[in-house]
This record gives C-alpha cells, structure tokens and sequence, in this order.
C-alpha cells in the first residue's frame, strides 16, 4: 500500500479554491475531499497536488488523504485537531502569520538552548510555539495564511540528521562536507523540516495555507550576491549539481504550491511534468540547469488576492541580473509582471513580500549603496577590488545594494500609494525576514508626491535561528544616528542619489532579536501588527508573548 513520505501541505487557499500538495513512496492516485490528482514522478520520488474546488466561502472543512483508497492521514495516533481548508470570508477579517529563517533541530535540549550556551542550540521553534498554541484555542483565532519569506531548508547548516544521511552515502570529509550536495540530500532536508522533526509542524502545515519563497540558505550562503561571487562558484566541481538540484527541489516543495489554479494551467512545465510518461526528472533536471544560467529562465514572482487585499510575492534571490551595467533584483520582463500585479486593482492592502528587507536601518541603507557604487567603480577600480571583498564578507546584497531596483520599487510605491494606479490602498506593506531580528519602519513622502497610503517596512526573522550576542551588537552598532550620518557621507561622496522618501523606526521602538512570528491582521482597510517572541517553559508547551502591537491603519 502506497504511504505519505511528507505532507499534506495546504498550499493556496481562496474564497472557494484550495490546494494540497503531497509526497509518496509510490505512484499512486491521491484523493482530498472527493478531489483526486495522480502523483507524478521525479527520480523515484513521488509527488500530487490536489485542486479542490466548489467550497463555500468563510467555511471549515476538515479533510483526510486517501491514497488507493486507503486513508492515511490524519494517522491513527494522531493527537491533533482535524486538519481542515477554511476558505476566506469576504467580508471577515484575515489573519497573516510570517517570518523567516528556520533551521530543523529537534526540540530537546542541547538544541532549544543558546548559541552561546552551546553550538547547536537554536533556542525555542517560534513556528513549534504557535502550533502548540493553536491546539489550545478555537479555529477563529488561527492564522489564515503562513508567510514563509526564505530559508524554509539550510542547504549549508545541515540538521543532525541529515549530517547522518550524507554521512551513509559520501565522504563528508570532501566538498561541499556537511552541506547539501544533490537532490537525494534535498528531499531529506526537506523531509527533516517539514515532517520528521515533530509533528506539530507537520499538522500546522496541513490545516494553515502557506505561500512561500526562497532566499540565500535554500541553495547557499550569499547566493548571487554578484557577478564576482557567481563566477567563483561555478568554478567549484560540486556547484553545477548543487544549484540545479536546488532549482529542481524548490520548484517541486515550495513554488507549484505557490501558484492559483489559474496560474498552475499558464505554467508549462508543470503540464509537461503532469504529462511525462514515466520519470519526469531528466526533463525536470536539463530544464533546472537551464534555469540556473539564464536570467529570465522562470519566474519566480507571484501573485495572491486575499480577501479584496492583494499580495505580491516578490522574489529577490533566483531571478538577479548580475550584469554590473544593469544590475537588478529581478529581469525587465518580471519587473514588469510585478509592476502589473501591483497596479489597478483597487485593494485595501498592498502587501509586497520580499525575503530581502527593501528598508533596512539608513546606516545599511547607506552602507550597501556605497559599496555597490565602489564595486563600480566610483572610486577606481583598486577600490572596486576592496568594495567586492567588503560585500560579500559583510553580506552587503539587499535592496539598498541593488540602487536600479530599489528606485524602481520606490516609484512604484509612490504611484500606487499616490493613485496613480488605481484606488489609493489603505496601507502598503513591504513584509520581509532574512536579518535574524525584527522591526517595522515607516516611511514618510513629500508633500507633492500626495502619497496617500500608509507605507511601512515589517520585518519578522528569524522562526528559529537567533543571532549571538556579538552580531546582535553589530545590529545595534548600525542602527544609531551616527553610524547613519557616517554611512550616509560615504555613499553622497560615491556619487549615491538620495532617495525620495525618509523612514524611521516606528514609535522609536528598537529591534527584536528572539525566535518570533509577526502576524498581519487584515479587516477591510484597518491594519494591525504583531510580533511575539517565544517563551520557554519547565513543564508546559513554550508560549509566544506580544513584543510588538501597532495598528497600521485604524
């Protein structure tokens, strides 16, 4: 009898949609609801996703999976509440859950511990916390949508199983070590993290629908931080089955989900997987290195409308043009997209996620246009030398150090927060994790620019993987008005513009550093933030408390 490898993951949710995304250890045909999908094949890996349609709007319908016929989820032990697809209410409030950065350590000590305590402690899963909290309270107050804005695996900082499964099959003594080296080593990783760690996570993602996009850690440490980085890579033997492995992998376990329906029936390589007869990995894999070297070989960039809000998952990773002429976060043709999905909609909200934080302290702000207009050569090219170790040593490649994109989602901005585009929304929230500690920034406009949206930075990082006390201090370091003044000098003499538009810190709050989740509620043109941190506990479930509570827009 068929078994479920990992899974269900609820994956894209609407008002009468949904889909559920499912591994197996065989082919097989999978059923949700009187809904069925045959798995697909890729190298003895097998893989459905479910699209369930005719449910009510604002309804809760628990679910099971059957495959053959045979149910096989929930299991027989398991001590959860039903896993269930609630659709949005459209006229009811939405509850947005998001974050970043999670590594897959059990959730024992030495692990649940600090760095600084002990090497392998990541202290306590904000993601565990939240599952273990929803147990305990009614469905009405659950998150309706996880936001998991990158580094959902660690290619690079491998769990302690799957040090002992690339232990059983290769000498880790040789490159890339303890790293993840192929697609084998991937669907562990991934099997790791969303399955085998505790089931808590396991039932979390079934029952709260979940969109998603990948930063550096999913493939590698500063992934395409430059044209020079880039190149250096792909001079390591093990890079080319790395990256196209990473391609293959996420589009399999994060990116099809992503997709509504209506995009899933546009997107032709998902038709020619559905329609391989037999393995589908030789054309998934030629495809994936095709994509690894072409700029504009996919698009990572997505869309979701929410409740008369709208989300644009914006990706800041896989599609960089490196070019120093034209270097941007995303191609022309993408940028476009984004542009288009921004526009003309007349929503209450505009949500833009970004795994990369657009506005970061304005000494990083400073900092990285620097040192993107050194690498260019402002000041010669012995320095342009200096400027690329600086860049890549201190991890200098968000927004800021793309200029061409920053301006561009600048002035998209203001056009849409001004009406340019449509109805003025409410509120224009770029949500971001990546630099390990939270904050939310507000940003302010010339009068002339008649900006009329609430515009706000909402960082939330990390889930689980909080930073030591020295770099926390490097935080701190960056984030006072002197360092800004300074930062802001060098960059005015390397010829850097200065934006249209000022931020701060709002209320004067300072950064979090703790394992937390942020919260984005939604309810017709009211919006309100919350940050929690989780709290460890004796002889109880670990809680999460309010670090964080604002209203964006009352």
């Amino acid at each position: 009898m068929p078994q479920l490898i990992l899974g269900p993951l609820l994956r894209y949710i609407s008002e009468t949609e949904a889909t559920v995304w499912v591994e197996t250890d065989a082919p097989c045909e999978v059923v949700v609801l009187d809904h069925s999908a045959r798995t697909f094949e890729v190298e003895d890996h097998y893989y459905a996703l479910v699209r369930i349609q005719g449910l009510s709007p604002a309804s809760s319908t628990a679910y099971q999976v059957e495959l053959d016929g045979e149910q096989v989820w929930p299991p027989r032990d398991h001590d959860f509440p039903p896993s269930v697809i609630r659709t949005f209410d459209p006229n009811g409030p939405l509850r947005i859950a998001f974050g970043s950065c999670r590594v897959a350590y059990p959730h024992r000590k030495p692990y649940t511990l600090p760095k600084d305590e002990d090497p392998e402690g990541r202290e306590i899963d904000a993601l565990y916390a939240l599952a273990r909290r929803m147990r305990r309270e009614p469905q009405e107050t659950w998150p309706h949508l996880l936001l998991m804005l990158g580094d959902q695996v660690y290619a690079d900082e491998a769990s302690p199983k799957v040090r002992e499964f690339i232990e059983s099959r290769r000498d880790p003594r040789q490159p890339p070590g303890y790293e993840v080296a192929d697609f084998e080593e991937y669907v562990r990783l991934y099997y790791e993290t969303w399955g085998d760690t505790d089931p808590s996570l396991r039932w979390l993602l079934s029952t709260v629908s979940s969109a998603m996009v990948w930063d550096d850690h999913d493939v590698h440490d500063d992934w395409n931080t430059s044209d020079v980085w880039l190149a250096e890579m792909r001079r390591k033997p093990w890079w080319e089955k790395r990256i196209s492995s990473a391609v293959m992998s996420y589009w399999l376990y994060q990116h099809i989900g992503n997709l509504e329906p209506r995009h899933l029936d546009e997107d032709e390589m998902f038709d020619r997987v559905l329609n391989c007869d037999g393995d589908a990995g030789p054309m998934l894999r030629a495809w994936s290195r095709k994509v690894a070297h072409e700029v504009d070989g996919a698009r990572w960039s997505y869309v979701r409308d929410l409740c008369g809000s709208r989300l644009v998952m914006m990706d800041s990773r896989g599609g960089r043009v490196l070019d120093p002429e034209r270097r941007a976060m995303v191609d022309d043709e993408e940028w476009r997209f984004i542009e288009e999905c921004a526009s003309g909609g007349n929503f209450d909200h505009l949500l833009l996620g970004t795994s990369l934080p657009w506005l970061m302290s304005p000494a990083m702000h400073w900092l990285e246009s620097w040192d993107e207009a050194l690498c260019a050569g402002a000041w010669g090219k012995r320095i342009s030398r200096l400027g690329e170790k600086l860049r890549q040593g201190l991890d200098l490649e968000h927004w800021p150090a793309f200029q061409r994109s920053f301006e561009h989602l600048e002035r998209l901005v203001i056009s849409v927060g001004s009406g340019e585009r449509g109805e003025a929304p409410a509120t224009i929230v770029a949500l971001s994790g990546d630099v390990h500690h939270a904050y939310l920034v507000e940003a302010g406009f010339r009068p002339e620019a008649n900006v009329r949206s609430g515009v706000y930075q909402a960082v939330c990082s990390p889930f689980r993987n909080p930073l030591d006390r020295h770099e926390r201090l490097a935080i701190r370091v960056t984030g006072t008005r002197a360092a800004g003044v300074a930062a802001h000098a060098l960059a005015r003499a390397a010829g850097v513009r200065d934006p249209d538009m000022r931020w701060r810190l709002s209320g004067g709050q300072k950064p979090w550093f703790d394992n937390q989740v942020g919260t984005l509620e939604l309810d017709g043109r009211r919006a309100r933030l919350r940050v929690e941190k989780t709290v460890p506990s004796q002889d109880a479930d670990p809680s999460l408390e309010t670090v964080m509570d604002r209203w964006l827009a009352d």
